[in-house]
Order: C-alpha cells, then sequence, then structure tokens
C-alpha cells in the first residue's frame, strides 16, 4: 500500500470550555480538552481499573463560532481530524511539544434533556366532552417516549 492515512475519532467528554482566540485577519480558531475513558477488570486483582485520556482539540474558523456556541465543559462530542504536533521554546530554554487533533468533522452528541436550554412542553388540551379520554389512554399519554 502506497500513501499514508492521518486520521483521529473521538467521542469523548469536554474538559472545559472552548476558548476562543481570534486574528487580525478575522479568522479564529477553539480550543478545548477532550477526555476519553477506558474501564477493565484487571484479571490478577479482579479490580476495576479506569483509565482517562486527555486530547487537545482544535476547531477553525466558523467550525470554532459553533462549538463556542453551543458546547460547554461536561458536554459529549464525536470529533474527527488528523493529528499535528507543535514544537516551542519554553521559558526554560526547553523544546516542548503538543499534539493536537486538528478536527475536519464534528458532532454534539448530547441529548435535549440534557443541554441547558428550557424545551417547551407541547400544548395540553383537555378534552372535549364529545370525546372523552379514558384513564387508561391518558396513562398511555403519560409515557415520556
Amino acid at each position: 500500500m502506497s500513501g499514508s492515512l492521518n486520521k483521529v475519532m473521538l467521542i469523548g467528554n469536554l474538559g472545559d470550555d472552548v476558548k476562543m482566540h481570534q486574528f487580525e485577519d478575522g479568522g479564529c480558531i477553539g480550543r478545548f480538552p477532550i477526555a476519553t475513558n477506558e474501564s477493565y477488570t484487571n484479571k490478577q486483582t479482579g479490580e476495576k481499573v479506569d483509565n482517562t485520556e486527555w486530547h487537545n482539540i482544535i476547531v477553525k474558523n466558523k467550525a470554532a463560532e459553533i462549538c463556542s456556541k453551543y458546547l460547554k465543559k461536561g458536554d459529549k462530542v464525536y470529533v474527527e481530524g488528523k493529528l499535528k504536533t507543535r514544537k516551542w521554546q519554553g521559558e526554560d530554554g526547553i523544546q516542548r511539544y503538543s499534539t493536537e487533533v486538528h478536527v475536519s468533522d464534528f458532532n454534539f452528541l448530547n441529548n435535549k434533556t440534557d443541554s441547558s436550554t428550557a424545551v417547551n412542553p407541547p400544548n395540553q388540551e383537555t378534552p372535549d366532552q364529545n370525546n372523552p379520554v379514558s384513564d387508561n389512554q391518558s396513562q398511555v399519554d403519560d409515557l415520556p417516549f
């Protein structure tokens, strides 16, 4: 096989709100961390082990604005993109590296009931006298699905 592939797909929870950075040319980027979790049972001890991995996420321009507007700490999100490693020199003179996921596609995964936005309940109509609702039918109408 010739060529190579640099593709990342993650589902995780935001560890912080989106931090926006505006540029003079009108562009912007958003940065936020995502936590992915893995749990398994240690075969030797029988103990449950939980591991959390943190990922640095980068979104650009319109995608950054959308993420900043609709995502908040704790929200679940799917991101797809590619890995990029940045290199810089710290104040102490030591070379530093940071691996980031540069997002090309994303999807918000929180349920509507999970979000902080209020949802107006449907209008509750009272049955008219010509077409009464039985107790059994009323119970079915009260089900949340």
